[in-house]
Parts: C-alpha cells; sequence; structure tokens
C-alpha cells in the first residue's frame, strides 16, 4: 500500500487555477463567514476548480433530470478499484457497504449500531471538533486519549481508556481519525494492528474516519484500518468529499469488516434517503476518471507544504509547526508567541486571517492553530504575512 502517484504528470496543478478575486466570488461557509478584507484559511475547503471528469458528470445528469434518489452501487464499485489500485487494499466487498450522507453522519449511524446512550466513546485529541460535538449530541460520554509523542497514537494511553472505559460496562467505542485531523498523522500498519488487538481484547468496537485516505503525500502509505489483520469486527466511513472538494455534493460510504457485516445490516434504510444522487454521481466519476487531478493536487499540497515550512521559518520562527503527512491541513504550535490560549482570534482581529481556533479540538489545542494550506502559493505566503503583522515587534522569535 503506497502513496505513489498514478495520474498524468502533466496535468496542471489545481491549486494555481484560482486568484483570490474569483474565489471571492464563491458563496460558501469559507468565503462568506468573514468579512471581505479577511483572507480565509480556515474550514476544510479548498481552493481549486472541480475536476473536469466530475463537472461533465454532473452537468450530464443535470441534463437528463437525473436528479431523483440515489440507488445502486457504482459508488461503492468505484471506491473498492480505487482502493485496490492506489493502495493495494483488495479487501473493499460491496456487500458489506452502504450509502450514507456524509462521512459525520454515517459515523453517528455507526455509532449508533455499536453504542447506546450514555456509552463512552474514546477520541485521540486534539482532533476534529465534530467528533466532539456530534457524540454529545448523541448522548454518549466522550473519553479522551490524547495522542502522545510526535503526535502519534500511544498504544499505552489507548490501553489504559479502553480498560478505564469498559470496566463494568457493556459496550464502548473507538472513533479513530485516520489520517489524523488536525496533525496530519498517517497511522502506520503496525499502529493499526495494535488498536486492532486492543479493541478485540477489550471487546471496543472501532468506528474508523478515513476521509483523508486519498490526501496523503506522494510516498506515504496509507492504510485502511479494516485491511489490518485483526479488525474483522471494525467499521469506516470513506468518501471522495475531501479529495475532490466536493463537500458541497453529500454523500458517503460505509464500509463493515467481514464480522460487522450484521451491524451494518441494521443500519436503518432511511438512511440510505439522505446522500444527495447526484453527489453519488459526482464522487464515483471522481474516483473513476479523476485520479489526474488528483495527482497534481497532491504534488501542489507537498509544494505548499515545503512553502509554509520556509515562510514560517522567515517571518514567524517562534512557531512550531508539525510535519504533516497528509490532509492539506497544518497545525501550528503558537505558544511560543505568548498569545495565549486561542491566537487564531489574535490573527483574526489584528491581522485579518482567519484559522481554525485550536481549542475546540480538546487536550493539547490550546495556544495552537490549523490552517488551511490548499490555496495557492500567492495566497498561502500573503496569509503568513498577515500572521506576522498581527505581533508587536519582536513577538515572531528566531
Amino acid at each position: 500500500m503506497t502513496g505513489t502517484l498514478h495520474g498524468n504528470p502533466g496535468e496542471p496543478n489545481p491549486l494555481r487555477a484560482l486568484d483570490l478575486e474569483r474565489l471571492r466570488c464563491r458563496t460558501s461557509m469559507k468565503w462568506r463567514t468573514y468579512p471581505e478584507d479577511v483572507l480565509p484559511l480556515w474550514v476544510a475547503e479548498m481552493d481549486v476548480p472541480v475536476a473536469e471528469p466530475v463537472v461533465r458528470a454532473v452537468t450530464d445528469a443535470l441534463a437528463l433530470g437525473d436528479t431523483g434518489y440515489p440507488a445502486g452501487t457504482a459508488y461503492a464499485e468505484a471506491f473498492a478499484a480505487f482502493a485496490a489500485d492506489r493502495w493495494g487494499w483488495q479487501g473493499i466487498a460491496v456487500a458489506r457497504t452502504a450509502i450514507v450522507p456524509d462521512v459525520m453522519l454515517g459515523v453517528v449511524e455507526m455509532i449508533k449500531l455499536v453504542t447506546g446512550p450514555g456509552d463512552p466513546v474514546i477520541v485521540n485529541p486534539p482532533v476534529y471538533p465534530p467528533f466532539f460535538q456530534f457524540l454529545a449530541h448523541m448522548d454518549r460520554k466522550v473519553v479522551e486519549a490524547p495522542l502522545g509523542s510526535g503526535q502519534r497514537l500511544d498504544t499505552a494511553v489507548l490501553e489504559a481508556t479502553f480498560r478505564a472505559a469498559t470496566a463494568g460496562r457493556g459496550r464502548a467505542a473507538f472513533l479513530l481519525c485516520s489520517p489524523h485531523n488536525p496533525t496530519g498523522t498517517v497511522h502506520t500498519a503496525d499502529e493499526l494492528a495494535a488498536v486492532a488487538a486492543l479493541a478485540e481484547r477489550y471487546g471496543v468496537r472501532v468506528v474508523a474516519d478515513e476521509i483523508h485516505g486519498p490526501l496523503v503525500a506522494p510516498g506515504v502509505p496509507f492504510v485502511p484500518y479494516l485491511s489490518v489483520p485483526g479488525a474483522e469486527r471494525g467499521l469506516s466511513l470513506m468518501s471522495a468529499s475531501k479529495g475532490w472538494n466536493l463537500a458541497g455534493l453529500k454523500a458517503a460510504l460505509a464500509l463493515a469488516g467481514p464480522e460487522a457485516a450484521m451491524d451494518l445490516d441494521r443500519l436503518p434504510e432511511e438512511v440510505g434517503h439522505g446522500p444527495s444522487h447526484v453527489g453519488v454521481i459526482a464522487h464515483t466519476a471522481a474516483l473513476r476518471e479523476g485520479t489526474g487531478w488528483l495527482d497534481a493536487l497532491l504534488a501542489g499540497l507537498d509544494t505548499n507544504r515545503r512553502l509554509l515550512g520556509d515562510l514560517l521559518a522567515e517571518h514567524l520562527p517562534a512557531i512550531r509547526l508539525h510535519p504533516a503527512e497528509a490532509t492539506y491541513l497544518a497545525w501550528l504550535d503558537c505558544r511560543a508567541l505568548g498569545l495565549g490560549d486561542d491566537p487564531a482570534r489574535v490573527f483574526l482581529d489584528r491581522g485579518r486571517v482567519a484559522l481554525n481556533s485550536g481549542l475546540p479540538f480538546g487536550t493539547g489545542g490550546a495556544g495552537h492553530v490549523r490552517l488551511n494550506l490548499a490555496t495557492s502559493p500567492e495566497i498561502l505566503a500573503e496569509g503568513v504575512r498577515r500572521m506576522a503583522a498581527a505581533l508587536p515587534a519582536g513577538r515572531a522569535g528566531s
């Protein structure tokens, strides 16, 4: 399983296709939450045009009036082929998949299948804030098992947490973020096998959010959780939405390991009515025909990661950049700047650049920000310059 590029190396970098004037014509959350003088480098939307195969598929569907309810297994078949080619994973059985509205709503439905109200659900902070929000609204008890050294899974902490969570209780789940958001950590096969072994030992059900799987850096292997030994009772959520910037075209896949098929069979039939049929068409086209576009994007993201490191070294050397192996998000440790627990507020108020505050990511988030680097190099450079301009003279560090 590798992160090898498979597309046409001549395809242009989509991150260079749109300038700021054009991007400000967008009406989505990223571009409408803040006033126009704010540069938005926050929520997970990419500043890219839609891949041509997706545009063509959606346009053809609209021209045909094919805008009804989703049906069939085309999405699952396309993802299975993509996973086999991209990750060397032959393990997706279409019969053990279901279409769900999106990854987080799919997570909710999977957690409902394997836990009940009041049951503990373990997460690894700092982690995607909706994990906390959705679990709380489901009346589940959120239990933290923080990431360890190097922002990696700490199996000792995880085991202690599994043991405590299951002591005297009937059920518990582990909501795994893989690759990890916000750190960009890609969990190794050995780490995931250790998770599977611990889950089996303590009777914890693993639900893996793998939405960023297509976005690993070149040369970095992504390992699907259900592909590791011992993960047969696991459940996973996957989607093309992050890789191809299709969040507005709602669709995702729930996948079950061989011993979790009966759980997935209990998924309420009405859940399958929630995805967008046009979204399913778009995601299927991306997976089947959009790999060249994806590879051009991955190369562009790799360039931007290096650029961000250079920009921070020049303008904000006191910020510690965690080296990401996946996603288009950067996790920045700003504690040395002396801006308090929420530096994102300072960067917004004084620098007019919007970043995600680290506080909602749970333990380990204070003093951090998350930056979205899926934009043009010029916009990225302007964002860092604004961050530096927000600081008093001499505060940037050395």
